[in-house]
């Protein structure tokens, strides 16, 4: 019975935006945020890590945005932290209740276990609207880290990967 819930579930979730007719247009804004963690067993180790975007649609398929992020480590006898704050343009294609996009960000990258240092890279995402302000975003980012300009082009092989699962809220 549980799985026939879930199964049922599951469905809804998957097909509610295709009720949801959404268009981003110049001077809307959005909040997103997105966050996840993780424990052992016995809660002597912990991950945690929190995003939050602003953005605002300078025309109504170009998005000007700051993302800020933070992670947290606590180990028995230690607590690390780092976080990012980045600036970041993208570009959505307007497809009623999806809008894929793809864009660039550029910003920093600080803490306890990271080197301070410049990062920048190419991203692409989609958002699912469930009604007409309300979404599920979902992203893969590439960046890549550098002290300064000359080294750009050295550092592009050897990023990272950053995916995000969220929700947004437009207004």
């Amino acid at each position: 019975m549980w799985r026939k819930i879930f199964v049922v579930a599951l469905l809804g979730f998957l097909l509610a935006p295709c009720a949801a007719m959404a268009q981003f247009q110049m001077g809307d804004m959005e909040l997103t945020l997105n966050g996840n963690g993780s424990s052992d067993n016995d809660f002597d180790s912990s991950v945690a890590s929190v995003e939050a975007s602003l953005g605002y649609f300078v025309s109504d398929n170009l998005e000007a945005l700051v993302r800020q992020g933070v992670s947290v480590v606590d180990v028995p006898g230690e607590n690390v932290w780092n976080g990012s704050t980045r600036l970041g343009l993208d570009y959505h294609f307007d497809l009623e209740m999806w809008q894929p996009f793809v864009g660039a960000s550029i910003g920093y990258i600080y803490g306890d276990s990271v080197k301070d240092q410049f990062i920048a890279g190419p991203e692409v995402g989609v958002k699912a609207f469930v009604n007409t302000t309300t979404f599920i975003l979902a992203s893969l980012e590439y960046d890549f880290l550098f002290d300064d300009a000359d080294e750009i082009d050295d550092q592009f092989e050897d990023g990272r990967f950053v995916y995000n699962l969220g929700v947004g809220f437009r207004w």
